[in-house]
């Protein structure tokens, strides 16, 4: 078991400014002493993270103010890698160096750059604590107790910074105070938004719990769509409630693959709990394998920035976006839950007469964050304490079944319905998906069960004079022309046995012809 500092002074002497006194002579007797003394903790919050030594410290001049809730919110403390100059620093104002070379003196020293590159190569530092994240809110522990003493929790290696304006959560919450926490965040906090359908609420309440109770149910969330009709509905906000919690990184959305990985790579390295691509483009599709892989992957594994070292992050972060008339495409359809906004009016940002004003500026405020926390988290130890039950009715997710089984249950129990109750609806927002649906439909039309190669399926679709028996629906390259018997046979290879509503693509290899043929199937009615 690691040591306390406290512990780690009783096992060195102390000098007379009662620091704990090292005395050290040539450099290997000088790796060894400040080895074992860095080990020992003599350096207050050190841990390891990754195989390397880190100091928990704090930012100077962080605050949990901010001006704005689609701007980035960064954690009060940071766990900083140490380095040779961070470890003479940290040496110089927790320990006393002695040189015992000088003859007859004690002189205090600053170990050279050698000595201190030396200690710090070691990968494996057994007696110093494994620190998982930094956290700003508190979370359920695996047991399903509530982490929510500052500093570091040795049951789940988080360091949970502190936070003067939430106050203690009781363990076992009364029925009075889990009424008055659902009250406040259905009736008041969540009451005014122009929720498209009880779905869509349910939905973002889920999202709204996921970091909160990660650590305890271990499942891969899907990926946040919150969507509205019109600017001015308010998804800003509520992908920032959820931001300004657990801490946030705003990025911008890229259709680059190569630039998406990088970004990816490079947020997973901080400390916060939602990385939200905010405000893209009007009516903007997100369909990247890229992070389809993401959501789907417990691990993270790419090359550092600048480096040819390979990066290993868990992928415990809760990731959304935000934007007007969003679709979907390619497997982002089927790996995103929605949240859809529709105020039906003109100018949205006009409407008045809200149960909380301004909420915008009002969720700024870290004593109003911790109310909307207080009552979250209430509602969460209300449904540990009944046992945690899950949902068995909710629409299988593949690798978020997990996921949804719990937040449905924990939605159930506090009488929230409507969870994912808007799936079938927003299928329609797969554009990739609709497409595929229309072009096999035309194929059904024209050609019934008859078996074709990609040659003689193309020449159907060569425009011909009067009236297009495709409608429109035949696959095409950028500039609008159908596409080559090559493309389009690459095309359909990868949507065999994949079905679009009723309608599939099969294939088969027929020998005498060297070739695949294709036909499609419609399921019967």
């Amino acid at each position: 078991m690691a040591s306390t500092p406290a512990q780690a002074r009783s096992l060195w002497p102390l000098g007379n400014t009662g620091r704990p006194r090292l005395r050290i002579g040539e450099d290997p007797d000088a790796i060894r002493i400040l080895t074992g003394a860095l080990d020992d903790r003599i350096i207050p919050d050190t841990y390891v993270s990754e195989g390397a030594p880190v100091v928990v410290e704090e930012i100077s001049g962080a605050t949990e103010d901010t001006e704005a809730g689609d701007a980035d919110v960064a954690l009060p403390i940071t766990a900083s890698v140490l380095k040779p100059p961070l470890l003479a620093s940290l040496l110089a104002e927790h320990a006393e160096v002695i040189d015992v070379k000088r003859e007859g003196k004690e002189v205090e020293t600053t170990p050279n750059a050698t000595v201190l590159n030396a200690v710090l190569a070691r990968r494996s530092w057994p007696k110093l604590p494994v620190l998982h994240r930094i956290i700003s809110t508190p979370v359920l522990r695996r047991d399903g107790t509530l982490l929510q003493d500052p500093g570091y929790d040795p049951a789940t290696g988080f360091y949970l910074a502190g936070n003067q304006h939430l106050g203690r959560i009781p363990e076992q919450p009364t029925p009075g105070e889990v009424a008055e926490s659902r009250e406040f965040l259905l009736d008041r906090f969540l009451r005014d938004f122009p929720w498209r359908s009880d779905a869509d609420r349910a939905n973002y309440l889920a999202l709204l719990v996921t970091p909160l109770i990660r650590p305890y149910t271990r499942a891969l969330s899907p990926f946040g769509m919150i969507e509205a009709s019109m600017p001015g509905s308010g998804k800003t906000i509520l992908a920032g409630c959820v931001g300004l919690l657990v801490g946030q990184r705003v990025l911008t959305w890229t259709d680059s693959e190569e630039e998406l990985r990088k970004a990816i790579t490079t947020v997973l390295a901080d400390s916060v709990g939602v990385i939200v691509f905010d405000n893209l483009a009007e009516g903007a599709m997100v369909n990247s394998a890229v992070l389809a892989r993401l959501v789907t992957e417990r691990n993270w594994s790419d090359r550092r920035l600048g480096t040819n070292s390979a990066a290993n992050f868990i992928n415990d972060r809760l990731w959304l976006a935000t934007g007007n008339n969003l679709r979907t495409g390619g497997d982002m359809a089927s790996r995103s839950v929605w949240v859809r906004l529709d105020p039906n009016c003109p100018r949205p940002e006009a409407r008045t007469g809200f149960t909380i004003p301004n909420l915008d500026s009002w969720i700024l405020d870290p004593g109003n964050r911790a109310t909307v926390l207080r009552h979250v988290l209430i509602l969460i130890l209300d449904w540990t304490n009944n046992g945690a039950p899950t949902a068995s009715a909710v629409p299988q997710m593949r690798q978020f079944t997990p996921w949804a089984r719990h937040l449905g249950g924990f939605l159930e129990h506090h009488q929230v319905g409507g969870f994912l109750a808007n799936a079938d609806s927003v299928r329609e927002l797969d554009e990739e998906d609709g497409e595929w649906r229309a072009f096999l439909m035309a194929w059904d039309d024209i050609h019934g069960d008859v078996r074709l190669t990609s040659q003689q399926l193309r020449q159907s679709g060569e425009p011909t004079t009067g009236t297009d028996p495709w409608a429109g629906t035949f696959p095409t390259d950028r500039a609008g022309k159908p596409l080559s018997v090559k493309s389009l046979g690459w095309r359909l290879r990868g949507q065999i046995d994949r079905w679009h509503g009723d309608v599939v693509l099969r294939s088969a290899t027929d020998k005498h012809l060297n070739s695949k043929l294709w036909w499609v199937e419609r399921q019967a009615s």
